[in-house]
């Protein structure tokens, strides 16, 4: 669609099942939460995951959200040849701001229905981060809610662990 005019590069906007969704202006605390994770998976993941900021996931022919962080799996190309799919994801960390309800009602159930394994959604404003684990067609089987003092890891990289006291 940028190709023929319809959207320009600056536009915000995600496929979700079809339709094209605008998304929020990036405010300053969710975009100082993506800059703080992004810093902290880095150092913790190494040459073990790509962290993969605020680019596209084609989930299927219908649906690519652009999440705010992903772990992908080690690939050449870092995905020059094609965007990663379901596979390629080790985790997804969705920051909400302005945007909670969408992420936890639209975006985490996509990400279940597709097989993603682990979905992180940071609720900014409310200082809490819920892991979901376990997809399948209905959602994750597993939801769980970390508080501040806790250390976490995503389950497919079992030798790193998160901090959260300086993100919530």
């Amino acid at each position: 669609m940028a190709q023929a005019g319809i959207l320009v590069e600056d536009d915000r906007v995600e496929l979700i099942d079809g339709d094209l969704i605008d998304m929020a202006p990036i405010g300053s605390r969710h975009a100082g939460a993506v800059s703080r994770l992004t810093r902290l998976f880095g150092a913790a993941v190494g040459a073990d995951a790509i962290v993969s900021v605020q680019n596209p996931v084609q989930l299927d022919r219908y649906s690519q959200p652009q999440p705010d962080l992903a772990l992908l799996r080690p690939r050449a190309d870092f995905y020059a040849e094609s965007h990663p799919q379901p596979a390629d994801v080790l985790l997804i960390v969705e920051v909400a701001e302005a945007s909670l309800d969408y992420d936890r009602d639209v975006k985490v159930p996509l990400y279940a229905r597709h097989g993603v394994p682990e979905v992180w959604l940071l609720d900014v404003a409310g200082r809490s981060l819920t892991v979901y684990r376990a997809p399948g067609p209905d959602g994750y089987g597993e939801q769980r809610r970390i508080g501040s003092a806790e250390s976490i890891g995503p389950v497919s990289l079992p030798g790193v662990v998160i901090d959260l006291a300086g993100l919530l």
